[in-house]
């Protein structure tokens, strides 16, 4: 159980200080921990980081940085996504789903490594510099809905929150500060997440109480810490060891995947 914490505490803070990265570690953690399947460990995880999000969100509101008219079009457009990736969770072998996440995360890694995620200087989707929100067209409109199909996807096939997929394609098509985009990944993330919860519940998935709600609440609590340590700590180191273990997870699942 006390591993169940740590996981669970690690996760959140991770999610708090990076708005990204926590629901890609959640489910590994739990397969690791629990000898579960993606299948099984994907719900639980998915729930944990949604409601972590939550916390996440409700402070991003009352500071005024969540650009909630985006986060809202985004998690919109999403929920058919995001039901066919739950459907696809349910048919799909787990090696499959287990070789489908490593890779995964062997992008994600990647891009932080070699800087692949980069601010545009002229990004198409433009804040009013007199409002600090986003000016609304077809273009905005359908370049965050691309967004949301594709964080939509993943979240309900891989149980992943979205977050590492949100936040790097809210810095390349919009102008947003990195206090915005954080914030606003972490309501989409709670928005779609709860689209993926009520799909699994749908699809009658049954969450084992002890452990989810041990999991749930040591993701929140992390989540905390990690939005009281956001001012104190290098970005890029805190990326750069996300990374590494991002790999170090994957190449376990590998391998508990062939061996199995």
């Amino acid at each position: 159980m006390w591993m169940l914490i740590l996981e669970g505490l690690a996760i959140g803070t991770l999610l708090g200080l990076t708005g990204a990265g926590g629901g890609i570690l959640a489910v590994p953690a739990l397969m690791a921990s629990q000898g579960w399947t993606v299948a099984q460990a994907a719900p639980v995880g998915l729930l944990a980081v949604t409601l972590a999000a939550l916390v996440g969100t409700v402070e991003g509101l009352f500071k005024r940085i969540v650009r909630y008219r985006a986060a809202l079009w985004i998690a919109l457009i999403s929920i058919p996504s995001a039901r066919y990736g739950v459907h696809l969770a349910g048919i799909v072998p787990p090696i499959w789903l287990t070789l489908a996440f490593s890779l995964v995360m062997f992008i994600v890694a990647y891009r932080i490594f070699f800087n692949k995620v980069n601010d545009q200087i002229n990004p198409p989707c433009k804040v009013n510099q007199n409002t600090g929100r986003l000016i609304w067209n077809v273009k905005t409109a359908s370049l965050l809905g691309g967004v949301g199909v594709i964080a939509g996807l993943l979240t309900g096939l891989l149980g992943v929150g979205g977050g590492f997929i949100i936040v790097p394609l809210l810095r390349k098509f919009t102008d947003l500060d990195m206090r915005s985009i954080v914030a606003t990944s972490l309501m989409i993330i709670f928005l779609i997440g709860g689209v993926s919860i009520s799909a699994h519940v749908l699809d009658g998935f049954q969450y084992p109480m002890a452990v989810t709600i041990t999991f749930v609440l040591a993701c929140i609590v992390g989540m905390l810490l990690g939005r009281t340590l956001v001012h104190r700590m290098n970005s890029n180191t805190v990326q750069k060891v996300f990374a590494t273990t991002v790999i170090g997870v994957a190449f376990y699942l590998i391998y508990t995947a062939i061996m199995a």
